[in-house]
C-alpha cells in the first residue's frame, strides 16, 4: 500500500495498527517512495546462562597476562 507524506501524518495511529496486523506501508512525497513501514520482527530471547557459560569460556586464560591498556588498543584493531 502507498501513502502520502501528509495522509500518513494524519492517520499514522490506523496505519500503524495495519503494520501491526503484517502489512508494509510505503510512505511517497510527490509519488517517489521516501519511507516504509513494516512490522517489526520478534525479539530473540537468548539463554542467559548459556550466554555467562559463554562468556567465561572466551575470557579464561585469553587476556590473563594482558594489562588494561592492551586489551583497549586490541579491541581498536
Amino acid at each position: 500500500m502507498n501513502v502520502g507524506v501528509y495522509e500518513a501524518k494524519t492517520h499514522l495511529p490506523e496505519l500503524l495498527a495495519r503494520v501491526e496486523q503484517g502489512e508494509q506501508i510505503t510512505i511517497t512525497r510527490h509519488s517517489k517512495a521516501i519511507a516504509r513501514l513494516v512490522p517489526m520482527e520478534p525479539v530473540r530471547q537468548h539463554d542467559v546462562k548459556g550466554v555467562i557459560a559463554e562468556m567465561k569460556s572466551l575470557a579464561k586464560g585469553r587476556h590473563s597476562d594482558m594489562q588494561i591498556k592492551e586489551m583497549i588498543a586490541e579491541g581498536r584493531r
